[in-house]
């Protein structure tokens, strides 16, 4: 690896990225990104150490709305009279240069979070949040999840139950719309995708969605079966987000570079699809996960999307478990 862990989190900016740095940088190099994935009990805590120094890159977006990159998933802000409103919380120990950040988009207090979804690269500043003034607001198994220990098979895991004040407050179904800072923000869940409680957010006017982490941009995705996620429920999802965008859309994904389109979410989405079916004619055949990892399904993809540390390997197993 000849980057820097600094260099790799200021031009990637997202948590499994600073996982992998992190990991090599606390190993001095004897642990790749890729062999440390498979030591996530440690990994969790290499993640938070990381958050914790890492900068935060602010990139303004349109209609008052920027875009937060550093601290575990991309979060957007929406600044205005009403307060600032938040998608996704990041990682609790990114507060001080969070904080910063907010501060330099203004002076409007922290009235209003949405997470995307309950993992804790974008629900672990929930508590801050809302000791800051944000009242919560999720899909309603986001705040199952957070109120109870959850364990991420695929990461060797228990996660605690947050804070009290970390939990939402408000949750919904499958809609939810608010109406902030003049902007229409409407909230829509997906069904089982990433996890199974993953919502979009729209701001309407200024045509921009937050599709959490059912778009990963340019790595492959992590899919958290344990919480109900599944490869045919990213396609579904993939799909949805394609069919609610224009060409003109600013997209947010919940990893990667954090100002996207519907070019590359295509790309994408077009990507899952044919390694889900590689994948899935190899199991048909009989083959067993190991042997379907060795015959290589995403091969024709990994130059592009398994170069960071969820590589082709660990993306494979993951299809193989839903297909």
């Amino acid at each position: 690896m000849s980057s820097s862990p600094e260099k790799l989190l200021s031009r990637r900016g997202f948590c499994l990225c600073c996982m992998g740095s992190a990991a090599y940088a606390a190993t001095n190099g004897w642990l790749t990104p890729r062999e440390a994935f498979a030591e996530a009990r440690g990994l969790v805590s290499l993640i938070k150490d990381s958050a914790a120094v890492s900068p935060i890159v602010t990139h303004n977006l349109r209609n008052n709305i920027s875009v937060l990159e550093g601290s575990g998933g991309n979060i957007a802000v929406l600044t205005g009279s009403d307060g600032k409103v938040l998608i996704d919380a990041g990682i609790g120990v990114s507060r001080p240069q969070l904080t910063r950040a907010l501060d330099g988009l203004g002076a409007d207090p922290i009235t209003h979070l949405v997470n995307t979804h309950w993992h804790f690269d974008h629900a672990d500043g929930n508590d801050w949040l809302h000791s800051a003034g944000a009242k919560i607001i999720a899909q309603a198994n986001t705040r199952k999840h957070l109120s109870e220990i959850q364990r991420v098979e695929d990461w060797d895991y228990n996660f605690l139950p947050l804070a009290s004040g970390g939990i939402p407050s408000e949750v919904f179904a499958n809609e939810h719309n608010l109406k902030l800072n003049g902007a229409s923000i409407g909230l829509k869940h997906y069904g089982p995708a990433h996890t199974d409680c993953d919502i979009s957010a729209t701001f309407a006017e200024a045509d921009i969605v937050h599709v959490g982490d059912t778009f990963w941009n340019g790595i492959y995705p992590f899919i958290d079966y344990s919480t109900g996620g599944s490869i045919d429920g990213m396609i579904a999802a993939s799909d949805a987000n394609l069919a609610a965008t224009t060409n003109d859309t600013i997209i947010i994904p919940g990893h990667g570079q954090p100002v996207s389109n519907k070019v590359e979410l295509q790309g994408f989405r077009d990507m899952l699809v044919a390694i889900r079916d590689n994948v899935a004619k190899l199991k048909k055949q009989g083959k067993s996960r190991d042997e379907t990892v060795a015959a290589k399904p995403t091969a024709a993809f990994d130059s592009k999307w398994g170069q960071f540390v969820i590589d082709s390997g660990f993306f494979t197993r993951l299809v193989y478990e839903g297909v």
